[in-house]
């Protein structure tokens, strides 16, 4: 049995938090289609950072990383996508 570093643990959690810190604006999204308080360009800048922190996460094979910003990724992309449909 391998145990997990504790740095990974860190990891863990500071990816847990802050892709929960989306799901209540991504479900609001989903469920009002109100979207004229979002920026467009702030949401399509930070995906891209995602997608590039992903691309990180998978070249040095962090979980945390990999599954934080692909979960996140999810939740800003659709957000994004109905910010460009409701305007």
């Amino acid at each position: 049995m391998t145990l997990i570093p504790s740095f990974e643990i860190v990891g863990a959690l500071a990816a847990t938090l802050t892709t929960i810190c989306w799901l209540p604006q991504a479900v609001r999204t989903i469920r009002t289609r109100e979207t004229r308080a979002i920026s467009a360009l702030t949401q399509g800048i930070f995906a891209v950072g995602l997608a590039l922190w992903l691309v990180y996460g998978l070249a040095i094979g962090s979980w945390p990383i990999i599954v934080a910003n692909a979960l996140t990724f999810l939740l800003v992309s659709t957000i994004l996508a109905l910010k460009l449909r409701y305007g």
